[in-house]
């Protein structure tokens, strides 16, 4: 399944490459709107929540038709989610740098670009469309490309957020330089999700760097368990956009995060990160939503 994805994304990035050469798009990095500090997003002791738009998915076909995906945003944000994320691979997602750029203008906190970054075209792409981090995922690329890609998003302004999935993974990621690292529940060969995955990799991770779960948020009782594992920040996707109030959605969640039970310093772990979690099992109840591409 990710090879296929990644062919389908090598063939639009070369459409655009086409469309717009590098230096044009270089030129519309200076318009942008200056870089939001993504840190002081994940600071303080209330677990983030980094809210979705996302219209449909390889595993689950459409989600949602997001008309408006500013206005979802906007909802997000009043709900309190601290980082918006917004597809935009456009073959299995539905998503498109427009919605970057509409999101971008329509929120004030950080805003992720979540995609398949091949190229160091797609971040100068991320750049100019407005976005604040943007996804790495290590299945996806090889060392000598992950490293290079770390550095030059730092170089440009944005903060890579990089996504594992193994040991193996995140390994290569540490080894990359990796400060916000995201843990992918599902697997991006067979879109099988394992909750228990975060659980396993949270111990080999050095203090200091931010934990993000991703996929399988289903509420806020998933939330407090992979809180309780040791994330620093959860990404939920699919519950939000296919639930009937995102806002209300997004503000449980946020209510969740903000526990007294969780507040630990930041990058120390949280209650139950070496013995597993408090709040219930990540590992438990099988598939659930994914928290971005899958």
């Amino acid at each position: 399944m990710l090879d296929d994805i990644l062919d389908g994304v090598r063939a639009d990035l070369a459409t655009r490459q086409q469309e717009t050469p590098l230096e044009r798009l270089k030129e519309k990095t200076v318009t942008a709107p200056s870089p939001r500090d993504v840190m002081a997003a994940f600071a303080g002791t209330a677990v983030c929540v980094i809210a979705e738009v996302k219209r449909s998915s390889p595993s689950k076909g459409a989600l949602a038709a997001i008309a408006d995906p500013a206005a979802l945003a906007a909802d997000y944000e009043a709900g309190g989610a601290r980082v918006i994320s917004v597809l935009t691979e456009g073959r299995r997602f539905g998503g498109s740098l427009d919605d970057l750029a509409a999101v971008r203008e329509a929120v004030q906190v950080p805003v992720l670009r979540k995609d398949f970054v091949v190229s160091s075209y797609q971040l100068w792409e991320a750049r100019a469309y407005g976005a604040d981090l943007v996804l790495l995922i290590v299945a996806a690329l090889e060392q000598n490309a992950l490293v290079s890609l770390v550095e030059r998003a730092h170089s440009i302004g944005l903060v890579p957020l990089v996504e594992v999935h193994t040991l193996a993974e995140l390994e290569r990621a540490l080894d990359a330089g990796a400060t916000v690292l995201g843990i992918n529940a599902r697997n991006l060969a067979t879109l099988e999700v394992d909750r228990g995955v975060f659980s396993q990799l949270v111990p080999h991770i050095p203090d200091g760097i931010i934990k993000i779960a991703e996929s399988g948020v289903r509420g806020p009782h998933d939330l407090l368990a992979y809180a309780a594992a040791g994330a620093d920040a959860v990404l939920v996707g699919e519950s939000l956009v296919t639930g009937k109030d995102p806002r209300s959605a997004v503000a449980d969640l946020v209510t969740a995060g903000s526990h007294p039970a969780l507040r630990t310093d930041r990058g120390g772990g949280r209650p139950g990160a070496a013995g597993g979690p408090a709040g219930g099992d990540p590992g438990a109840g099988g598939p659930g939503p994914a928290g971005g591409p899958e």
